[in-house]
This record gives C-alpha cells, sequence and structure tokens, in this order.
C-alpha cells in the first residue's frame, strides 16, 4: 500500500470558494485545482443553490486542500491551527497582516481570519532558539509579550 498525502478538508458555512480565493490570493505559490458544484439532486438534503460550490480543492505551497462548503454546523477553532514559518520580518508582517484582515490577532503570533480559521505566523528561527538551553528562556519570555513576532528582538533576547 502506498501512502497517499494528507489533505485537509476545511468546513465552511457557504465561503468555501470566497475563502479559497483569499488564501491563494496572500500566498504566491498557491492556485485553485478545481471546484464541484451542488447541481438539482439532493436539494432537499443540501438545501444548498444550484451552482454554489459544494467543494474546492486548492494548494498553498504544495500543501493540498479541500474547502467544503457544508452549512452552519460545524465551526473552527483553535484546536486547529496552521503555522506558516517565515524567514523574514517582511514575510511575517505581509501573512500578518493579510490574514488578519478582517480577523482578529492573538498572543504569540496566532490570529484568527476572518473566516474564524486560526493560523500561526512563526519566524523560521524560533525553533532553534527555543532548543539552545541558554537563550529559550529569555525568547519564551521575549515571546509571551507579543502578538505579532518581532525576530529582531527574540535574537536580541
Amino acid at each position: 500500500m502506498t501512502a497517499k498525502p494528507i489533505t485537509p478538508c476545511l468546513w465552511f458555512d457557504n465561503q468555501a470558494e470566497e475563502a479559497d480565493l483569499f488564501y491563494t490570493s496572500i500566498f504566491k505559490n498557491s492556485k485553485i485545482d478545481s471546484i464541484s458544484r451542488y447541481g438539482k439532486e439532493g436539494f432537499e438534503f443540501h438545501r444548498q443553490k444550484e451552482g454554489t460550490a459544494l467543494t474546492v480543492a486548492f494548494t498553498i505551497n504544495g500543501q493540498s486542500f479541500t474547502a467544503l462548503n457544508g452549512g452552519p454546523i460545524f465551526k473552527f477553532n483553535e484546536a486547529v491551527s496552521f503555522q506558516v514559518f517565515c524567514e523574514t520580518q517582511e514575510e511575517i508582517d505581509h501573512y500578518w497582516t493579510k490574514l488578519c484582515d478582517g480577523g482578529q490577532p492573538g498572543q504569540c503570533g496566532w490570529l484568527k481570519d476572518k473566516y474564524g480559521l486560526s493560523w500561526q505566523i512563526i519566524p523560521s528561527v524560533l525553533p532553534k532558539l527555543m532548543s539552545d538551553p541558554t537563550k529559550a528562556g529569555k525568547v519564551m519570555n521575549a515571546f509571551l509579550k507579543m502578538k505579532k513576532f518581532d525576530i529582531e528582538k527574540l535574537l536580541q533576547a
């Protein structure tokens, strides 16, 4: 048996297509791969207007995702988040600003976008800093005071 990649499926009320356009506009290496749409069949169950996106397959930085318009039954929460590791402060600023637009910032690089999906915008250097026993405490003390990460302040800690 050949192992297949795991594809996260994101459940939206009715914003799957809108959300995918939002996400693919933020990440340079991204695209919408395919869209399937609700038809007349099954309306008594799904209650979606004919032509509404059922699923949208999209790719961000080589990672495949599926977005599903499944109705208002389930909502996102912080138990699952997507980590975006950034090499520069410019990258952190870009992703933070774009993904926070209409959403809400959190502590320590966490944010919720306008659809309620949680993201972590993280400097790539953070795991290395946190694995250094002489720096980890100071670095943690510095980032616990931050919402959006500041690479320079972490390096100075």
